[in-house]
């Protein structure tokens, strides 16, 4: 069973260990439009199009560490799976884990957090609402 971590701890992570890497699995779409953390790695979970677990996705992030420089072997990094509010990058997560994968936690509440009483997001919690580094293309 993956371990949860908060936004702000898993911030402390990143700035302590230098082999993390956030990885958001929201869709390519909520990555670009709605913003990312910094350095964010982006491997969709999910797309709209389809709505069902990506059946590569394992091996797409694999060969997207490879691509992005950062090795091929699944012990070398600690990887902080994100997405909007902590739900798929949990499922995400527990794949990886599975697949070999030694260091994976899940970022909970996400990038956006949970919703408040008028069904908004980034008011109560999660990357943004803690005033965590992120960017919009």
């Amino acid at each position: 069973m993956i371990e949860n971590i908060s936004p702000t701890e898993a911030w402390k992570v990143l700035q302590s260990d230098p082999n993390t890497i956030i990885l958001d699995v929201r869709s390519q779409m909520e990555f670009k439009y709605v913003g990312h953390p910094h350095d964010a790695i982006n491997v969709p979970w999910k797309e709209p199009s389809t709505r069902e677990a990506e059946p590569y996705f394992v091996d797409k992030v694999k060969q997207t560490l490879r691509h992005c420089g950062l090795g091929t072997t699944t012990e070398e990094h600690k990887i902080l799976s994100l997405c909007r509010s902590g739900a798929r990058s949990k499922l995400a997560g527990e794949l990886l884990l599975a697949n070999g994968f030694k260091h994976v936690l899940n970022i909970s509440k996400g990038f956006e957090g949970d919703k408040n009483e008028n069904k908004q997001r980034n008011c109560i919690n999660g990357w943004c609402f803690h005033g965590l580094p992120w960017e919009q293309s």
